[in-house]
């Protein structure tokens, strides 16, 4: 247009007519190219609002979850050499990888349940696999906190929290969630995640195989057998599956032009689908691996032991990840997250120690709680009389579980295959990965590592008092105490829940001795806990004597007919297995009437009626009097959440009930 104008200029001073047709020469030349400039202009401006579309701000980085289901580190990055996962290894290589990833928590609804939060599903009241509770007063879900920011946060599309929602989460959540569906303006926090390598899919059959079954390597607490075989190939094959989902959320990110604008995470949610994986909460069931990608325009907000193609050996929980998401977006972790950020600029040290937690395991009760400072392994079992595989019907179904148990029943199996399945099992456990990696060899009771068993006994301890551990109220009282209230609410004050008092008698019921003479004095100590005012006090008091046997009941008979008619049905549950187990004739017949009346749930709820079944099955023939009450209970009662609902009808199909239904 300035040629134009200087030309019109210029013919301004010469004959009029000349100048007009001179000026008409230079728009008839020139038209072609002010087109071409228009269109050129056009195109930019088009191209400008599609790229405005598909990209994020220059102020805050897009981040991109790309999660899965129940695997290991079973990933050619991470060194395994049967592992076919080409999508997850090139981001290793432009990325960084971290060696040392806990999942808090072993199986899936409280693994995300710490990873939604930032806060432990302990302290929550929300570890029980697939529980229901509200979150704190006041607290709030890592999106709301990013969407309050301005990011368009998208989910796709598992949830699976053992936690209420407080308000909008999300966006979007649901198989059709995506970043695309946001502004033009906003930048996004999407989660995408495969369930190709869930639990269920190493056992689905037929499957068209890939792995070959020789090549894999079955590690030692697992019998070397044609069906453990094809289920660890089988693993391999769905990782890989699960490493495609990846590569196709990738593919999209780069055809989007967003590569160079998105953090991304690769993660699982805790270990292998495999027995003595998922729902163990040792290194094999809670390490996961973790590959994490900064492009340049963001390396800034990257951790300072970023390496491209490198490795990090930094400890990391999945409390962790949403502060870290918070601090990568710019915003200061609230107080009440219990994690800390290990990237962006509210990062914070690296902590001395990852802490794990398994409560119940479906319709199975326990209570183990274990921690890691990346060589060492410790687990501190607060229910010594139960195996760590108790009899979880989902497990049951993989051909690897069922076989191995058979093998475990004729006493077919190695000391390190008959861990799994053994009780008592040992109160405190210590694992060296670095010469034990299968975890199989406990050296707790060394003389040369009890400075390290005090010290993880010591940051255990001082952990669960910090985090007001709510594992240690049964199920049924932690909702019975809170009441309108969170149980997190409800736990805060020692007066309403005096966790160090209570932990105190939890630690010495459960530590079981070998010594019957000393067991017998120990039993007698327990019993000055039986008059104490708080309930889980006289719940592990009553525990802690039964699980010391016959002679300890005996002694404590007296105090036992008395607990039958406790204001707590955990307590009473309690006194009435030990009586039924050890007590004379008259004692044991009143201990089943009084279980057989707690088992009813439409008269005392769900959980009191799943702890009552769970006494009843484990009296096994001394509970044959009340075979053909079980057969005929109905399994409906009032529950906290429709979660809970599928527990009962299990036990009770355990106990020789066919007819009932989930």
């Amino acid at each position: 247009m300035s040629v134009l104008r200087d030309l019109s200029v210029r013919s301004a001073t010469t004959n009029p007519a000349t100048a007009t047709v001179a000026a008409a020469i230079v728009i008839f030349r020139l038209f072609p190219l002010a087109v071409f400039a228009w269109a050129c202009m056009a195109t930019a401006a088009n191209a400008a609002e599609g790229l405005a579309s598909q990209s994020a701000p220059a102020t805050r980085p897009n981040i991109l979850w790309l999660t899965s289901e129940d695997h290991g580190p079973n990933l050619g990055c991470y060194g395994d050499p049967v592992a076919r996962t080409p999508n997850v290894d090139a981001l290793a290589a432009r990325g960084m990888r971290y060696d040392r990833v806990w999942s808090t928590a072993p199986v899936c609804a409280p693994a995300r349940t710490a990873l939604i939060s930032g806060i432990y599903p302990a302290s929550l009241g929300a570890l029980h696999m697939r529980s229901m509770v509200a979150m704190p007063e006041n607290a709030r879900m890592y999106p709301q906190y990013l969407q309050d920011a301005g990011y368009y946060c998208v989910n796709n599309s598992k949830t699976d929290y053992n936690l209420r929602e407080p308000g909008k989460v999300w966006n979007q959540s649901s198989n059709r969630a995506h970043w695309r569906n946001r502004r033009a303006d906003q930048p996004f926090f999407a989660i995408f995640n495969s369930t190709k390598s869930h639990e269920s899919q190493i056992r689905t059959r037929p499957h068209k195989a890939v792995t070959d079954p020789n090549a894999v390597r079955v590690p030692s607490y697992h019998p070397d057998t044609r069906e453990t075989r094809q289920d660890w190939a089988q693993y391999y094959d769905q990782v890989a599956a699960a490493d495609a989902d990846a590569g196709q959320r990738l593919r999209e990110l780069e055809d989007a032009g967003l590569a160079d604008q998105t953090i991304i995470f690769y993660f699982a949610d805790h270990g292998s689908g495999m027995p003595r994986h998922k729902r163990w909460p040792g290194n094999s069931g809670l390490r996961v691996p973790l590959v994490v990608y900064f492009p340049p325009a963001w390396r800034h907000l990257a951790p300072s032991d970023y390496a491209v193609g490198g490795s990090s050996r930094r400890l990391v929980g999945f409390v962790d990840f949403a502060p870290t998401v918070l601090s990568l977006a710019g915003i200061k972790p609230p107080a009440s997250m219990q994690g800390r950020a290990f990237a962006g600029p509210f990062a914070t040290d690296p902590p001395e120690f990852l802490f794990g937690q398994r409560g119940r395991m479906d319709e199975r009760l326990d209570l183990v709680r274990s921690a890691t400072d990346g060589r060492f392994v410790y687990l501190r079992n607060f229910h010594p009389e139960l195996s760590h595989a108790q009899r979880v019907a989902y497990q049951f179904e993989t051909p690897t579980t069922r076989v191995w148990h058979e093998l475990f029943q004729q006493g077919k199996t190695t000391p390190a295959q008959s861990l799994f399945w053994s009780a008592p099992k040992p109160v405190e456990e210590l694992y060296d990965l670095q010469t034990d990696p299968d975890e199989v060899v406990n050296v707790a009771g060394r003389p040369e590592h009890q400075a390290t068993v005090a010290r993880f006994r010591a940051a255990l301890r001082r952990h669960l008092l910090a985090t007001r551990d709510l594992g240690f109220l049964p199920e049924s009282e932690q909702f019975a105490r809170a009441g309108a209230l969170s149980p997190a609410d409800y736990a805060r004050g020692d007066a309403a829940y005096p966790l160090e008092r209570i932990l105190a008698v939890a630690e010495f019921a459960s530590a079981l001795s070998a010594d019957p003479e000393k067991s017998l004095v120990e039993a007698r100590k327990l019993l000055e806990s039986f008059g104490d005012g708080d309930s889980a006090v006289r719940y592990w008091a009553a525990l802690g004597v039964r699980i010391r046997g016959r002679e300890s009941v005996t002694a404590a008979a007296e105090r036992f007919r008395a607990a039958l008619d406790d204001p707590s049905p955990a307590v009473r549950i309690e006194a009435a297995q030990a009586l039924a187990e050890h007590g004379e004739s008259v004692d044991r017949m009143a201990a089943l009437e009084r279980l057989a009346g707690l088992a009813v749930a439409r008269d005392h709820g769900v959980l009191v009626a799943m702890a009552a079944l769970s006494a009843i099955e484990a009296l096994g023939v001394k509970a044959e009097p009340l075979r053909a009450r079980l057969a005929t209970l109905e399994a409906k009662g009032p529950s906290p959440d429709s979660r809970y609902n599928s527990y009962v009808p299990r036990l009770l199909r355990n106990l020789g009930n066919s007819a009932v239904e989930e």
